[in-house]
């Protein structure tokens, strides 16, 4: 059997190509592609800055599909739409023994690691396959981000009534933001984009909103919380100068989760550091945990993905699209 794909070939670089699929294993299934989504992770990656990486590449991890055929999977049959939880993980090292495959010491992360969902059909293990009744291939397509954004708000131990800063209302940026406020936050929301700023206002009804090209982000901050200010920050952005900030922004006692990846070294006051006994965390892909958290969400409507995805191009279209792409959330059609 043969698969249309399309290679990043190196940055800056399309192909399409055909290629012949290899026999499926036990314990593999093989999916037709319907949606991806397009991650920020795909969009550093064609343009040379995503770290971990290596080319050419066929990029992708945000899937729905169907499956054509499955084996060693009890509860998904033919003709299921589908999820995948892309980070394959070893399952032996510390990470993996201790409930943390998500940064197992030599994850796989398909469309990163290994190829991805920019195919019309795709491999994987059947164990990494989510099924949800009800739910349509681009609701499907988005539980890979919100689930980032789940883990996220889980680290920071988001508690009813808390004062949450989000910094960056991309994607990521959304998805924490509707997870800290299932779990009862009070949400500040930091960006220069005024249209993502107005949408976290007006659609997502957080508490807050922030521009720092137009105001001080300390002051406001001081003001939204008595002086108190944030007892979480999230950062996800992966801009450097915002992840430095973000302890200024922190009350005594606070913590920060950095969702967002840098490449080069972050620096800090240790004195501001030290006297609010900061703490500290990054927070690298999601669990299952996080996932069902993402698909219960979905299916009793109290996250509607739909209101953010701004954008569809057909498979075809993507080479010449690619570096068009604008709004929240842009989805390839492969269907």
């Amino acid at each position: 059997m043969k698969r249309t794909v399309l290679s990043c070939i190196q940055p800056g670089e399309w192909k399409f190509y055909e290629e012949d699929l290899p026999s499926l294993k036990q314990g593999e299934a093989l999916l037709k592609i319907k949606k991806v989504g397009i991650c920020g992770t795909d969009i550093h990656a064609f343009g040379g800055t995503q770290p971990y990486f290596n080319y050419p590449r066929i990029l992708g991890h945000e899937i729905a599909a169907e499956v054509l055929e499955v084996s060693g999977h009890d509860s998904i049959e033919k003709g299921d739409l589908v999820t995948v939880i892309p980070y394959l993980n070893c399952g032996t090292c510390l990470a993996c023994r201790t409930g943390k495959p998500n940064c197992c010491s030599s994850i796989n992360v398909i469309g990163v690691h290994s190829d991805g969902a920019f195919a019309t059909h795709l491999i994987v293990p059947s164990k990494a396959l989510l099924k949800a009744s009800g739910l349509n291939t681009t609701q499907l397509a988005l539980v890979e981000p919100l689930a980032i954004g789940a883990h996220g708000v889980r680290r920071a131990n988001v508690k009813e009534g808390e004062w949450v800063l989000v910094m960056g209302a991309g994607p990521i940026g959304i998805a924490a933001i509707e997870f800290a406020k299932i779990a009862g936050a009070k949400i500040a929301v930091i960006d220069f984009n005024e249209e993502r700023l107005h949408f976290c206002l007006e659609s997502l009804k957080v508490d807050a909103i922030i521009n720092p090209s137009t105001e001080d982000v300390v002051a406001s901050i001081t003001n939204l919380t008595g002086g108190d200010m944030m007892e979480v920050v999230i950062d996800a952005t992966g801009n450097k100068k915002a992840m430095e900030a973000a302890v200024g922004y922190l009350g005594h006692g606070g913590r920060i989760v950095l969702i967002g990846l840098q490449k080069e070294s972050l620096s800090y006051s240790h004195p501001e550091f030290h006297k609010r006994e900061t703490t500290l965390m990054s927070s690298r892909n999601a669990t299952q945990e996080d996932f069902d958290w993402v698909l219960q969400s979905l299916a009793n409507g109290t996250i509607k993905p739909e209101n953010y995805v701004t954008g569809e191009m057909l498979f075809a279209q993507v080479p010449d699209q690619f570096t068009k792409i604008s709004g929240i959330k842009t989805l390839i059609d492969i269907s």
